[in-house]
């Protein structure tokens, strides 16, 4: 592997084929790229048997740590569409987003994939005595809890309800 300063490196989303996440994270192995694959434990039921097995957290992606010249290596990897951009040029992840990963990447058993909703975003109440009502998402209290403005009665009516109890709409 060429010698590089290490501060010189940053970390990238790197966009890969579908399915092809644990292809392109052991083709980095093999180059000596670092790089993390955050996974989580997926439980799939069937009427005879239950199967446990690891899915990429981000569908898609996988995150590589490197220099400016490096990228040419990561981007010829069999899978790897492209680094994640805009106006064309590659968009460094934090250092808290890195840090989250990292934290992420140990705590398989404890995590799962969840839609990604955003303020001012309309959802609909999946689940409990509010289910099919709609509104707008108007804030998020700690992770566990989201705030929704019901629209149905015509007034500024927020409940609190669990964010895996509503969808996007």
């Amino acid at each position: 592997m060429e010698s590089t300063d290490m501060h010189s490196r940053l970390w990238f989303a790197a966009y890969t084929r579908s399915r092809h996440e644990h292809c392109v994270a052991q083709q980095l192995r093999m180059k000596e790229v670092e790089h993390l694959l955050p996974t989580y434990e997926r439980v799939a039921r069937w009427s005879d048997r239950v199967k446990r097995s690891r899915a990429p957290l981000f569908p898609g992606y996988l995150f590589v740590h490197v220099a400016d010249a490096e990228r040419v290596r990561v981007l010829q990897t069999d899978g790897v569409v492209n680094l994640v951009s805009r106006a064309g040029k590659a968009v460094p992840l934090s250092a808290g987003e890195v840090e989250l990963l990292r934290v992420c990447c140990s705590q398989a058993h404890s995590i799962e994939p969840h839609p990604y909703l955003k303020i001012g975003q309309r959802v609909r109440v999946k689940h409990g005595p509010f289910c099919g009502w709609e509104g707008t998402l108007l804030e998020k209290q700690n992770s566990r809890r989201l705030v929704i403005a019901i629209e149905q009665i015509m007034k500024a009516v927020a409940i609190n309800i669990d964010g895996v109890d509503i969808e996007a709409v």
